[in-house]
């Protein structure tokens, strides 16, 4: 099986380490595609992820390029999908099943495992209806790394922060051994 990673980012402002993630996994030898939400581009820009991956970043769910460029290619094309960072707003769509952009529709049309790296305010990760979303997910098919403990964007400190970057790109690494075995 290769190696093929879809990497989902959305409007965080972690999403500035979604770049060293890229990174990473490259040097790890993952052929990496990346779709960016609408906010996420607020943060970081899609050519920085383009010279990082290697690849066409996606942000836009009917701008093509050719027939083949669309969910339903990119989730054919991954091995697993990793959302990093993933927003409140992305969790709660996922467990409601909203499938209304490039990202959600790649997720669902996706079999494989799906590795969610959650980064928000702490307030927000211990609300009730995300932790409820979470647990849901947790349920299925979705795997999550972090969040961790520590200083937060807001310059506080609380549980929110984004997963380090070597734990995350350890979990994609197990899940896709994990992954790999039982497709055999």
């Amino acid at each position: 099986m290769e190696r093929n990673i879809v990497v989902g980012i959305t409007g965080s402002i972690a999403a500035y380490k979604s770049c060293e993630i890229v990174r990473e996994l490259k040097k790890k030898k993952w052929n990496v595609k990346v779709i960016m939400s609408e906010n996420a581009t607020k943060f970081i820009t899609p050519l920085t992820l383009e010279v990082l991956s290697q690849n066409k970043v996606y942000t836009d769910m009917f701008k093509r390029e050719s027939y083949e460029e669309n969910h339903i290619s990119l989730s054919e094309f991954a091995s697993v999908i990793l959302m990093v960072p993933a927003t409140a707003n992305i969790i709660g769509k996922i467990a409601s099943g909203i499938c209304d952009d490039l990202l959600t529709c790649t997720v669902f049309a996706f079999r494989g495992p799906v590795i969610i790296a959650p980064a928000m305010n702490e307030n927000m990760w211990k609300n009730e209806i995300v932790q409820e979303n979470v647990k849901k997910l947790k349920e299925k098919r979705y795997i999550f790394v972090g969040p961790e403990k520590g200083e937060l964007a807001s310059g506080k400190e609380g549980i929110g922060r984004l997963a380090e970057i070597e734990k995350i790109v350890e979990k994609v690494e197990e899940t896709f051994e994990k992954w790999q075995k039982k497709q055999m």
